[in-house]
């Protein structure tokens, strides 16, 4: 994932002294924020807009709680700096929210993760920064998921073997032989995907002293052990992962369907699209010897709560129902940020954008915007949005040995990417038995991306027009949910149920149009680096590079905070944190 992050890194100007850390301000741990049920104003915004704790002054100040916002802001408290994140909701964490319904606690956005307790350099970006803030998240572990489709039903295990065993039985001999050769061809390559450690990039000419230079003897033996073939295919890691697929002269349908599959969960499009060195990246974890699945006990806000306590921990300040409503430019240059009720927050060093590239254009004066800067960001092809889906229910309506996740996918032929074809689900409370009350199950049901916003676009939440294409939208995943849990689940016996719209999306996310993120296809375009064209402003998050998913955004989050910092305080870092 990381191979060719050299060419990739922005240039930044990097401000001069640090401040001395202070004492930290604490935020509300029982703030909520819920799909439909959130006190706000008609725009979805918390009200009213209350004063944050402590000076209105610091020396970088973060807009948005979200993963890479929270990486960022960890990450430069742990530096020292002076840093507040401002979030315009009641409870951090972005899309990796979670909020709490009659006693049900539902995560609001992703839950399939792995490599949270890994350490060391190869470790993930996330686990890297975790580690750095001294904080560890306990999960449970697992195997496996199931997936539905038109030709089957199977259970998914990921490791070495299980797959093609699953392959052989259920599909052909020819698709499990397909899949080994694929394995065969991008596992020597994973060696160079994760040669440099996430937490080592930054976005300045220092990445040469503390990435290249510094595992430069570990790139050059991955390289060696690769040997001609593998090292040949490492150039590939840059292209997009289809090149690969078809250089090997893949054909079975249901193997290059299922790695459109993957491509499409982790990155929001198919092989065609997607760079070589995120699914080698994440081939490698998922199939490699001793492998699991992660998922953390208490819910996904358990990630988010960590990187708060980390936050804390070294003096960083956190704002929550502090709405951003304009970011403040002075002599062409980022100093601060106005709140919704007028208070202003300036910055010694930088403003940090977490939000998504085109809300952070809308926080500007159109003044300040370069028009490439501008047409460049509004011309930037959107990923869809969502349908969610929120259940709570009685856990006598499904099996005592019903798994977390489940994957439906309705028809092949129309694309992984297609309109309501695939429907994800997941019943956390499988692992994480705290999530629901005693005796009952939550489960998230979601459409990952694919949703048009057009179709809600302009529609009033209070309408009867809204209300039934709510209904009609959600069927496709009630229908999935009724297939997964099977006959015993009964949907009117559902404690609590909660349908979520692309215009639930935008309005409770900032996600302009409910945008999963840039549409921007490996090979036809690349992601932003995290300089902005106006001094002392940044970015970080999805829109950004490597992209989207956790892992990415995690990185970008790192990546900022590294490259506000000096060349040595990044390489005490990496020795404190023993990579």
């Amino acid at each position: 994932m990381l191979l060719g992050i050299l060419s990739n890194c922005a240039t930044f100007h990097r401000p001069h002294s640090s401040s001395p850390p202070r004492a930290l301000s604490g935020s509300s741990a029982n703030a909520v924020l819920s799909q439909e049920t959130n006190k706000s104003s008609a725009d979805g915004s918390p009200k009213p807009t209350v004063a944050f704790p402590g000076k209105r002054e610091a020396d970088v100040v973060v807009i948005g709680s979200g993963i890479g916002g929270l990486c960022c802001a960890g990450l430069l408290a742990r530096y020292g700096q002076d840093v507040l994140v401002l979030e315009s909701h009641d409870r951090p964490g972005g899309a990796a929210h979670s909020f709490d319904v009659k006693g049900f606690n539902f995560d609001s956005g992703p839950s399939l993760f792995s490599g949270l307790q890994s350490r060391g350099p190869q470790a993930n970006p996330l686990a890297q920064v975790l580690d750095a803030l001294d904080e560890s998240i306990p999960c449970a572990k697992y195997d496996s998921w199931m997936v539905y489709m038109p030709e089957a039903e199977f259970l998914s295990r990921i490791g070495p073997q299980e797959f093609l065993k699953d392959l052989e039985k259920l599909v052909s001999r020819d698709a499990a032989m397909e899949w080994q050769k694929l394995l065969d061809a991008i596992l020597p390559m994973s060696a160079a995907a994760m040669a440099l450690p996430p937490l080592s990039i930054r976005g300045d000419l220092g990445v040469i002293i503390t990435s290249a230079a510094r595992y430069a003897p570990s790139l050059l033996k991955s390289f060696t052990e690769m040997g001609p073939q593998g090292a040949l295919g490492a150039t590939r890691l840059l292209q997009p992962f289809s090149n690969i697929v078809d250089s090997l002269g893949l054909k079975n349908p249901f193997v290059r369907n299922w790695v459109d599959l993957l491509a499409f969960l982790l990155a929001g499009v198919k092989s065609n699209g997607i760079l070589s060195a995120e699914m080698v990246y994440m081939l490698a974890e998922w199939y490699k010897p001793g492998c699991c699945l992660e998922y953390p006990l208490h819910g996904t806000g358990a990630i988010v709560d960590a990187l708060v306590r980390g936050l804390q921990k070294y003096g960083g300040r956190l704002a929550l129902r502090s709405h951003v409503e304009k970011i403040v430019i002075e002599n062409g240059r980022a100093v601060g940020v106005q709140l919704r009720n007028g208070q202003v927050v300036r910055v010694k060093k930088a403003v940090v954008s977490n939000a998504s590239m085109w809300d952070t254009i809308d926080l500007l004066p159109k003044e300040a915007v370069p028009k490439a800067y501008q047409d460049r960001t509004m011309s930037t092809p959107q990923c869809e949005s969502f349908m969610h889906l929120h259940l709570g229910f009685d856990a006598e309506l499904v099996p005592e040995n019903l798994g977390i996740h489940h994957i439906v996918v309705n028809d092949w032929s129309g694309g992984v990417d297609a309109d309501q074809n695939v429907v994800l689900i997941s019943v956390p409370s499988v692992l994480s038995p705290d999530l629901a009350p005693p005796g009952k199950h939550v489960l998230h049901a979601y459409t990952p991306g694919t949703e048009p916003f057009g179709l809600w676009d302009g529609l009033d939440r209070r309408s009867d027009e809204y209300k039934k294409l709510k209904a009609e939208r959600s069927e496709v995943m009630w229908r999935a949910v009724e297939r997964a849990l099977g006959p015993g689940f009964k949907r009117e016996k559902c404690e609590v149920q909660l349908v979520g719209t692309p215009l639930t999306h935008q309005r409770f996310l900032r996600r302009y149009r409910g945008t999963y993120g840039p549409a921007i296809v490996a090979g036809k375009g690349t992601f932003p680096g995290h300089a902005s064209p106006i001094p002392q402003l940044y970015c970080c998050g999805d829109s950004t590079f490597p992209g989207i998913g956790v892992p990415a955004v995690a990185a970008s989050g790192a990546i900022v905070a590294n490259s506000l910092v000096s060349v040595s305080q990044h390489s005490q870092l990496l020795d404190a944190v023993g990579i």
